[in-house]
């Protein structure tokens, strides 16, 4: 028998002996009225041997338990931290027995009044206690705890046990979603809601998962993103619209990357890119306010300064300062030549554009440490964007780059049918031809644009890759609770 399941045997033994002596070892309720931390702040003024006369009452995991014959100490940890708690058969009389068969991992409920120790370690004396949950299987040893990354992962449920400051990350990771629709509210848009389970995916680069309704007898694609039904709004009446978002993409799973992830995309009628990046900023900073952080930053070692206005960089311009290729001084032959040289991947087919784009992420995206918005794209980047004012080949769109990788995607948003029509052909041409993550045709949409669709700016902020640059994670999995794991 392995050494946990002896251990699991010998807490189901103690699990019977408590029933033995009618004790239920999983009650329906307890009456908490006080947190750890509460205590100790409030009790800190508290000298050795001191004791309050006030009771409290707080419930939590047994972390740490050492008995010394008629009485034992502790630590309780709950929702907010820890604090220590001491039991005696002078306060418990005949159910101090019951300290006997419980183990590190139980979780109790205390009653009784805070005292300094003469450690000088503030601590609940327990008056009265009840076991509130048996835990048949054991903790990871103390002295080496859940450190295996992949484990912890996998088992997140002990991994907030046992390192509980990884539950800090995903408290800071809700108080930063909770701001980003505090500055959306603040300026008037409108949350909604659009199908996940959609008949045409759209919006962005993917691969799409495929799911089928057997009611309707068709195939149904899990949401790549949720642009074109946001923009079905905007064409409805609705100047200002955000949602907050799970999408899907069958794509790689790394430190950045996970199939299922969360976005905020916010599309505003009658605004540009311009102001789309001025939104963003005030979004981000706001975000990175709530969780208590300074202007100052770190992430992956690196000191970012976060203090606004952020840089605003042309996106040949950078290839040119990072890679030392003008790309407007070679021909189509001379540019094409460089996929073999530099072993580019393309997402598309051959052309200036996706030769470009390859340069960009092999010579450019890691060194964008500090916040800049990377402007002037390919047109072939995107079929959803309107076209440069200021080049003809180029569009109206920015990517936001923070730590070395993309957080945001803007445009100045493709309102002409006809235009909209043609590149989506093409989209829908590479698809065929074997581009994967090419998107259909979606003539509904096309139908909807030409109802008339106002000037719109429009956002998409990848909400797992912010919290990973605030909260200084090192993986995308860091900041999901459950990631989807490799086997």
């Amino acid at each position: 028998m392995q050494p946990g399941e002896q251990l699991i045997k010998e807490r189901i033994k103690k699990l019977n002996e408590l029933i033995k002596l009618k004790i239920n070892p999983y009650p329906y309720k307890f009456d908490v009225k006080n947190f750890s931390t509460e205590i100790l702040g409030k009790y800190k003024k508290l000298k050795k041997n001191q004791k309050s006369n006030n009771k409290v009452s707080l419930a939590g995991r047994i972390i740490t338990l050492r008995s010394m014959g008629k009485i034992a100490f502790g630590h309780l940890q709950d929702y907010k931290g820890k604090i220590q708690f001491y039991l005696s058969q002078a306060n418990l009389g005949n159910n101090y027995k019951i300290t006997k068969l419980l183990d590190l991992g139980d979780i109790i409920g205390i009653n009784g009044n805070v005292f300094r120790t003469k450690a000088g370690e503030i601590t609940i004396l327990v008056k009265k206690f009840e076991l509130l949950t048996k835990s048949l299987r054991p903790l990871p040893d103390k002295w080496h705890g859940l450190k295996d990354v992949e484990e912890r992962y996998r088992k997140r449920y002990v991994d907030l046990i046992v390192n509980p400051e990884v539950k800090q990350i995903f408290i800071k990771k809700f108080k930063i979603i909770n701001s980003i629709r505090e500055t959306l509210n603040k300026h008037n848009y409108v949350e909604v809601d659009t199908p996940i389970l959609q008949p045409i995916y759209g919006g962005a680069y993917a691969k799409p998962f495929k799911s089928y309704v057997n009611d309707l007898k068709r195939e149904m694609f899990l949401r790549i993103s949720d642009e074109l039904y946001l923009k079905r709004l905007i064409i409805g009446g609705f100047d200002k619209v955000y949602e907050i978002s799970k999408d899907f993409r069958n794509e790689s799973i790394d430190s950045k990357h996970n199939p299922e992830f969360t976005m905020i995309e916010f599309y505003q009628a009658y605004a540009d890119y311009d102001d789309m990046m001025k939104l963003t900023q005030e979004i981000i900073i706001n975000a990175n306010k709530i969780i208590g952080n300074k202007n100052n930053v770190e992430f992956f070692g690196h000191k970012i300064n976060l203090k606004t206005p952020w840089k605003i960089i042309a996106f040949k311009d950078a290839i040119k300062k990072y890679s030392k290729i003008d790309v407007d001084k070679l021909n189509d032959k001379e540019l094409f030549m460089l996929k073999d040289k530099y072993k580019l991947e393309l997402k598309g087919s051959l052309t200036r554009g996706w030769v470009m784009q390859a340069l960009f992420e092999k010579f450019v995206e890691d060194k964008l440490i500090q916040p800049v918005f990377i402007i002037e794209h390919p047109r072939e980047t995107t079929p959803l964007c309107k076209g440069s004012r200021k080049y003809p080949n180029l569009i109206e769109r920015f990517e936001l780059f923070i730590g070395g990788f993309e957080l945001s995607n803007g445009y100045s948003e493709l309102n002409n049918p006809i235009i909209q029509r043609k590149l989506l052909e093409e989209q829908a041409k590479e698809l065929r031809a074997g581009f994967e993550e090419a998107n259909p045709m979606d003539e509904d949409f096309i139908k909807a644009i030409e109802q008339g669709m106002p000037p719109t700016g429009g956002v998409g902020i990848g909400i797992d890759r912010l919290i990973m640059v605030l909260t200084n994670s090192n993986s995308i999995k860091d900041v999901l609770l459950f990631p989807l794991m490799k086997n």
